[in-house]
């Protein structure tokens, strides 16, 4: 943190290293960031069809199923997705925020597919034994783990087109990893 000071004793500033209030304001109006632009999404179907997309393309589909395998929360992933799109200008807040549910399900449909237990948010486990303790239940895991390989994404959560493309997606084998190119180390002790 530093502290700028002049010789008056009222006029103390001090700088946090964040943006100016108004700043934003100041931007070159005929160079706008892809965000302060009109969207290129503006229907929420068309939006998530574009996400189906990407996620169905090869090296993407591959590197989602391997984060959801390793227990990555679905909506960690969904966020990250949204907001990459919303800084891409593909969609504004708004549709961002409506895009969360369709975009978790789908993920969701990827993990029922590999057969994958999926976290749906960080913290599960814990909000699941802190709900037994403060019913005084004592629930049967077993039951609840059927359950979760039982339950499926709720009819009319997503749009018809992706439910039927969803059903027609093969199942991966997450073992038959693409070979990855061969790395050049260019850190400072690579070059020893």
């Amino acid at each position: 943190m530093a502290i700028e000071t002049t010789d008056s004793p009222i006029d103390t500033r001090i700088s946090l290293g964040r943006a100016i209030p108004g700043q934003g304001m100041t931007t070159d109006p005929d160079n706008p960031s892809p965000w302060e632009k009109p969207p290129e999404y503006t229907e929420l179907g068309e939006a998530a069809e574009y996400i189906l997309g990407y996620l169905l393309e090869e090296e993407t589909y591959l590197a989602v199923m391997e984060v959801i395998a390793n227990g990555t929360p679905l909506m960690d992933i969904t966020q990250g997705l949204l907001f990459k799109g919303f800084t891409e200008g593909k969609w504004n807040p708004d549709l961002m925020m409506l895009l969360a549910e369709p975009v978790c399900y789908i993920l969701l449909a990827f993990a029922e597919r590999a057969d994958i237990d999926a976290v749906i948010y960080s913290g599960e486990k814990e909000d699941e034994e802190d709900e037994a303790a403060v019913f005084n239940t004592k629930l049967n895991m077993e039951k609840l783990n059927r359950f979760k390989k039982t339950s499926k994404v709720p009819a009319g959560a997503l749009p018809k087109e992706i439910e039927k493309q969803l059903e027609n997606l093969p199942a991966p084998n997450l073992l038959d990893k693409p070979e990855e190119p061969e790395r050049i180390d260019d850190s400072l002790l690579g070059r020893v």
